[in-house]
């Protein structure tokens, strides 16, 4: 866990690969600190340039339309997420001896040691194919409850370099952390940490499933305390298995059903901890009841049970898991109940950009009319399809790829009634359309799901606008 003396910073040739925010963001702080700072991008426009142009200002050279070579004498690259390995910058500095990391690596390095302890915060850190942001926020609820400084950082909007240069230290860090910064931070040690569950996801970057299941393992490594896991998915506990740890680290499991010792689960409606108890193999202290998750979806209660698992880890009391999660609201997006028209409830889970995460909403509710399809990033959809036939009244469909989701219904679900979208219709003019056409096929105590499982940018700019616009045409429903 040792950390960096920033002096060695000063003068410090180093590469910011990418004109993003975290690229941004790290170019800020390496000036700060000293170093000769040169951002590059392959990209170009009026948008990059008024960044570029700030980045100047303070004294960061800035090369837009050129994100291949390697500036001469670099001695380190610092790395945006998304930038993929095979990236021919990190070629040309694997050439020559350079180092990358990533921004979560910088931030690790930067850490500072607080007064009270002589050691720097812990960090409490979170990953998943889905449920990442819900849990560490969850995560900083109960922290808060428990009277610690804190944030949720990292994948979660948050600049971790921020949180770890802040002028008022925090006590400890929920740090959300994706893939793409885990492939890129070799050197991270969290104190506890959890896989929420694994699906395949994003695997044009990492080029396997056995590579991004390798890269979200990489959270476990050096784990002090806990090593969180999913009960439901033996993928999450092998990554445990292979994990090298800090001696006395725990497996520590959670799951929907009552847990055995060790682990985490729910009881007769209660979240129940039998991790972090004296006598476990006959104790169990309570954590908080089904109904404080909000929303109570069984995949949901999952994320609660993770971020209760942290927070235990760390020394959270019971009552602050409890008030946390009484205290804590989703972001827009995930699993929102935006309104009931005619006794019909429609809910936006745009976030669900993928099939495991609409799988987990669909799970949630019954009978559904289903809002589906979009950019489907090389994903299949007979499973999602298989699993949530009989809880569909119909199907909705939207978006380039539809083709592959009317396929997988007429194989597994022959009988539900499926309305297309028209085609070329764009933002709100199509959602309001595809919602009234739900509308139609939606009976008393129905539920209207958004979980397109599929990416949103064919038809809107973003998942938040497709939420956005969706929740507006239902308001526009309850007015006719």
């Amino acid at each position: 866990m040792t950390n960096t003396d920033v002096t060695e910073f000063t003068d410090l040739p180093v590469v910011v690969a990418g004109l993003g925010v975290s690229g941004i963001s790290a170019a800020r702080v390496l000036r700060g600190l000293g170093a000769a700072v040169t951002v590059v991008d392959g990209g170009s426009g009026p948008g990059l340039t008024a960044r570029a142009a700030e980045l100047e200002a303070i004294g960061v050279a800035v090369r837009l339309g050129d994100g291949a070579s390697l500036p001469e004498g670099t001695r380190l690259v610092v790395t945006s997420p998304g930038w993929a390995p095979d990236s021919p910058l990190f070629a040309a500095a694997a050439a020559v001896g350079v180092e990358v990391w990533g921004d979560v690596e910088l931030a690790w390095r930067l850490r500072r040691p607080l007064a009270a302890t002589g050691e720097p915060a812990p960090w409490l850190a979170v990953t998943g194919t889905n449920g990442k942001t819900t849990t560490v926020q969850m995560l900083a609820s109960i922290l808060t409850a428990a009277g610690k400084r804190t944030a949720a950082v990292g994948n979660v909007g948050v600049s971790v370099l921020d949180a770890v240069l802040a002028e008022e230290p925090y006590d400890v860090l929920a740090v959300e952390l994706s893939s793409y910064q885990l492939h890129w931070a070799p050197s991270l040690r969290p104190y506890s940490a959890a896989v929420l569950n694994l699906a395949p996801d994003h695997l044009d970057w990492h080029g396997s499933m056995e590579a991004y299941a390798a890269d979200k393992g990489r959270i476990y490594e050096g784990n002090v305390v806990a090593c969180v896991y999913n009960l439901a998915d033996p993928a999450t506990e092998a990554l445990v298995m292979e994990a090298d740890v800090e001696e006395g680290c725990r497996a520590i499991g959670f799951g929907l059903g009552a847990p055995s010792p060790s682990n985490f689960g729910v009881v007769d409606g209660l979240l129940v901890d039998r991790a972090f108890v004296e006598d476990r193999a006959q104790n169990a202290a309570e954590l908080g009841a089904v109904e404080d998750v909000n929303p109570p979806a069984p995949h949901n209660i999952a994320n609660a049970l993770a971020a209760a698992a942290l927070a235990r880890s760390y020394g959270v009391d019971p009552k602050a898991v409890r008030e946390g999660l009484r205290a804590f609201r989703p972001d827009a997006h995930r699993i929102a109940e935006v309104g009931t028209v005619r006794e019909v409830t429609y809910i936006d889970d745009s976030k669900a950009t993928n099939t495991h995460a609409a799988a987990a909403s669909l799970a949630a509710y019954r009978p559904i009319v289903w809002i589906a399809g979009g950019l489907a990033k090389g994903a299949t959809f007979d499973d999602l399809v298989q699993g949530a036939a009989e809880r569909l009244r119909g199907v909705v469909l939207i978006g380039q790829d539809r083709a592959l989701i009317r396929e997988a219904l007429e194989r597994h679900a022959p009988d539900v009634p499926v309305i297309e979208a028209a085609e070329g219709q764009t933002g709100a003019v199509a959602m309001a359309e595809i919602v009234r056409t739900a509308a139609t096929l939606a009976r008393s105590g129905d539920t209207v799901l958004l979980a397109p499982a599929c990416a949103s940018m064919d038809m809107f700019t973003n998942y938040g606008e497709r939420g956005d616009l969706f929740a507006a045409a239902v308001r526009e429903l309850e007015g006719e």
